[in-house]
């Protein structure tokens, strides 16, 4: 009989996320968010799952705050 691995099941390998990858398309905005992410000292899964849980209205969660446009777009043009 084969084993078969169902998510969520069985025993976690060491270095293995403790949530799935989610798969989604998105154009070169990818790079301009990822710069203004860091410009705010954050990462875009944060970002992302602070506005998901805004949008889904989770208790006590806040709308993510915008970084200055300024400091991104110079370090966009920058390179």
């Amino acid at each position: 009989m084969a084993v078969v691995a169902t998510p969520g099941y069985g025993s976690r390998m060491p270095n293995q996320p403790k949530t799935p990858a989610r798969q989604m398309r998105i154009g070169d905005e990818w790079y301009d968010f990822d710069l203004a992410a860091k410009a705010q000292g954050s990462e875009r899964a944060a970002v992302i799952r602070a506005f998901i849980d805004w949008y889904i209205r989770r208790p006590d969660s806040e709308l993510p705050e915008r970084p200055d446009a300024t400091y991104w777009r110079k370090a966009q043009t920058d390179d």
